[in-house]
């Protein structure tokens, strides 16, 4: 048996951290058996499903990584197999027109809740023979009245479900469109879909699934329904407990390796390991491994991650996301030095891509103004001959390299008679505009000669100009 499986996200929102662990679940359970995983756009609620939406999903699943095998597939785009379907099921009595007005339907549920029952419909048209003439009607499917449903759930184990509990579904609303239920079973058939990985907000679907699949004569995929995902509050994760969206995290400068790592640690584990690559999550992964009980969110565990991995991968390759974040800020990173440079310089004192991008501004373009605080204290009278013995220094310096830069601010502060620090700040002051930077023999050198000197030069006619207005 070829292993195929599914993500089946709605187009209502974006692709949120639940839905993409999901995704993530199944596209390893794929990979690790040499199978296929499908994309399935399942928009049929055609009142709240969009385009941007759509986009929004693509957009996260291709950041990810996730690449899919078949797809993506829209529901919309097979309302004539749905129907068909339909017939079949009416033609061979599996399914049955309902006329039940909505206040008849209303009256029932108020009668059965005063009574403390559970809503479901009391099959009045299940055996009804005339069909009134243009009267509304829906399609329910003949739900069986007797046995029960067994799933072995490859998570929370055997689950039974008592048929008697179940009532007839609605298949087809009055308008004709297909419902939720019918479209994922008649997908699931004509997709071979084997392993159906979703979330256990699910499993009540589950039964009336497996009734419907086994009542067009198929066998049932293997199903494993993990466990919520929750905030730390204990609730389930939602907008208030901050970005739950894959692509709000990109915006917030995370590696999608550090979400992709993070995520499968959320209810899954190989012993006591934390760090996973790729290749190890598709080899050891396993469904039958991740935990019944429900996981909790946490942030700075995630962020724990996005700095490992800001400090483990090729500089390249973060460079290749870092360049996002810098266009973001407006900064065209071909402007100054190269961005594998920088990540060598920032990775060690930055735990995301957007505050890198932000604190390596300054190699790119001159900075508005300085800190205030840093100005005040580094930019004094006191400070200009020592900026200006450095700027002499450093006119002439060829090669322009950090070890040579290190050699002449060493020179400078003996010179002078001061300490490293006392020459060191009042220039990286000067050329990014705050008191934080790598240090200043690496800053300078990727700054380059003419924008080092150009800003030394400034930074000594700001000190001017406040000596003159004090």
């Amino acid at each position: 048996m070829t292993v195929r499986t599914r993500f089946a996200p709605s187009p209502t929102g974006y692709l949120h951290v639940g839905g993409a662990r999901t995704a993530l679940f199944s596209w390893l359970y794929a990979r690790r058996h040499g199978g296929t995983f499908i994309l399935r756009i399942e928009d049929t609620d055609l009142e709240r499903s969009t385009a941007e939406s759509v986009n929004a999903i693509l957009e996260g699943m291709a950041w990810l990584g996730l690449e899919w095998d078949e797809g993506p597939f829209f529901q919309t785009r097979r309302m004539e197999r749905y129907r068909e379907v339909i017939e079949r099921l009416l033609a061979e009595g599996k399914a049955y027109r309902c006329y039940c007005s909505r206040e008849r339907l209303e009256a029932l549920r108020a009668e059965q809740l005063a009574r403390k029952e559970k809503p479901r419909y009391d099959g009045l048209c299940r055996d009804r023979t005339d069909h009134p003439e243009g009267q509304a009607y829906v399609v329910r499917f003949r739900n069986p009245r007797e046995g029960a449903v067994v799933v072995e759930d490859l998570v929370r184990g055997r689950v039974v479900f008592d048929n008697r509990e179940l009532d007839d579904l609605i298949i087809a609303r009055s308008d004709g469109t297909p419902t939720y239920n019918f479209t994922v079973v008649v997908d699931d058939l004509d997709m071979a879909i084997t392993h159906v990985i979703r979330g256990d907000d699910h499993l009540a679907n589950t039964p009336r699934q497996i009734n419907i699949l086994r009542a067009l004569g198929a066998t049932p995929p293997a199903y494993a329904h993990v466990p919520m995902i929750l905030g730390p509050d204990g609730q389930r994760l939602s907008k208030r407990h901050g970005a739950v969206s894959v692509m709000e995290y990109r915006e917030r400068g995370y590696l999608p390796e550090a979400l992709l790592n993070y995520l499968v640690r959320l209810g899954w584990s190989h012993g006591d390991q934390e760090i996973f690559s790729l290749d190890e999550m598709i080899r050891l992964f396993d469904i039958a491994d991740v935990n019944k009980a429900p996981s909790s969110f946490n942030e700075e565990k995630l962020l724990w991650l996005n700095h490992h991995y800001i400090k483990a991968l090729d500089p390249q390759h973060v460079a290749h996301h870092l360049s996002w974040h810098m266009g973001r800020l407006g900064i065209d990173p071909a402007a100054g030095p190269e961005l594998a440079d920088v990540v060598l310089a920032q990775r060690e004192r930055t735990k995301t891509l957007r505050e890198m991008a932000e604190r390596s501004a300054f190699f790119y373009r001159e900075p508005a103004g300085y800190d205030e605080k840093a100005a005040a204290k580094h930019l004094t009278a006191e400070a200009a001959p020592v900026l200006e013995a450095v700027r002499v220094r450093l006119a002439g310096l060829s090669p322009w390299t950090p070890e040579r830069i290190h050699e002449q601010v060493v020179a400078t502060a003996e010179a002078l008679g001061l300490k490293l620090g006392k020459v060191a700040q009042p220039i990286r002051v000067a050329v990014t505009g705050t008191a934080v930077s790598p240090p200043i023999d690496q800053t300078l050198a990727l700054l380059g000669r003419e924008r080092t000197l150009a800003r030394i030069e400034r930074a000594l006619g700001w000190i001017a100009g406040q000596t003159q207005a004090g």
